[in-house]
């Protein structure tokens, strides 16, 4: 299936997100040249969108719909270093791409927040975990919450594209991103419900570019 029908997919069930069709779109192709050139995603957001970046990064991580088995140079590899567990292991184990949720790092972000700044947690993170292309996706319901906003003046000074995920007017984050995509909702919980079709039409085009028939 070609990447693009996900998307004609995903607005025929809901038909409000063709209005961010291209946005979708565009944030896509930053994603793709991303992990083309062995970079990897960074995501994060707070609360519902906490949740939402965990969330992205388990279909990134292991398959989401299409098998992802490990080479076979690996699984000898495994197989040679222990003839028993290698075995099962070569049989378990499933290409990923790499997604790091910031949010789920409870030692690092609790003890940077209490010694440090509440609102520089996701900026600290970046700044480790980041390098010169990789992408990080920055999701806020209003567009405006702080920590993320920090975050993005770190991608920016190190090299990292920016994917704002938002709603409403989209806020200061719409205007700071790379791509933006800014659901047509008001309502934070119907925000959230319009994030989660998109990115599970991110990780669809992502999984059969990289993981498809002939890859």
């Amino acid at each position: 299936m070609k990447k693009l029908t996900y998307v004609d997919e995903m607005t025929k069930r809901y038909p409000k997100l063709a209005a961010c069709k291209e946005e979708i779109i565009s944030a896509y192709s930053l994603m793709e040249e991303c992990y083309e050139s062995g970079g990897k995603l960074l995501i994060a957001g707070n609360g519902g969108s906490a949740a939402d970046s965990e969330h992205i990064a388990g279909e990134l991580m292991k398959r989401f719909t299409i098998p992802r088995p490990i080479d076979d140079a690996y699984a000898r590899l495994l197989m040679k270093i222990d003839p028993e567990r290698g075995r099962q292991l070569a049989a378990n184990l499933e290409r990923t791409l790499m997604a790091i949720p910031l949010v789920a790092h409870e030692a690092l972000t609790t003890a940077y927040i209490n010694d440090v700044d509440g609102l520089g947690v996701f900026a600290q993170q970046l700044y480790g975990y980041g390098k010169r292309g990789d992408v990080f996706i920055g999701i806020s319901t209003s567009g405006n919450s702080q920590n993320i906003i920090n975050a993005t003046v770190v991608a920016r000074a190190s090299g990292i594209k920016v994917i704002g995920l938002t709603g409403g007017t989209g806020g200061e984050l719409a205007q700071i991103a790379d791509v933006s995509v800014v659901v047509p909702e008001k309502e934070t919980y119907l925000i959230q419900e319009m994030h989660l079709p998109v990115y599970h039409c991110w990780c669809h085009m992502l999984e059969e570019h990289f993981f498809g028939e002939g890859k």
